[in-house]
């Protein structure tokens, strides 16, 4: 009896350790005043080694790109596009067989707003990305965020 209980514990403790997915990026968000009307939103993803996170722009046919999605707010427009920070590097990925763009350790995406009149709002969306090491991809995240811009 003993032995049927404990077998019955190691099981479910074994499902639970692998039912726990890997989550080896952290984000912070912030949207820093810089004139009167313009706000600087920035994602900052910090990656754990040796995982990796991809660019925007890495091509097709490899791994799914970090996208950035803003949800519409009439008070709210984009300026320009999203820039990337970090120390971006180009690789060939056998998995892939393709070309790849990624970061490791840190990459801060940047975009600039502009808000119509003198008002309070605030700004939200989803960052959509996926993160591999040398020998394995973890599946697509999608996190939301919300910042106010004031």
């Amino acid at each position: 009896m003993k032995r049927i209980v404990l077998g019955f514990l190691a099981a479910c403790i074994s499902i639970v350790s692998f039912s726990q997915m890997k989550n080896p990026v952290s984000w912070d968000y912030a949207a820093k005043k810089k004139t009167a009307d313009t706000y600087e939103v920035t994602l900052t993803a910090t990656v754990e080694s040796p995982w990796h996170i991809y660019s925007q722009n890495t091509g097709k046919g490899g791994p799914i790109p970090t996208t950035i999605s803003f949800k519409a707010n009439p008070l709210v427009t984009k300026t320009g596009t999203i820039k990337e920070q970090g120390k971006l590097e180009k690789v060939f990925d056998k998995n892939f067989n393709t070309n790849v763009l990624y970061y490791s350790d840190k990459v801060v995406f940047v975009q600039t707003v502009k808000v119509k009149g003198n008002v309070k709002t605030s700004i939200s969306g989803t960052v959509e990305y996926m993160v591999c090491d040398d020998s394995q991809c973890l599946p697509p995240v999608k996190k939301s965020f919300d910042l106010k811009l004031q």
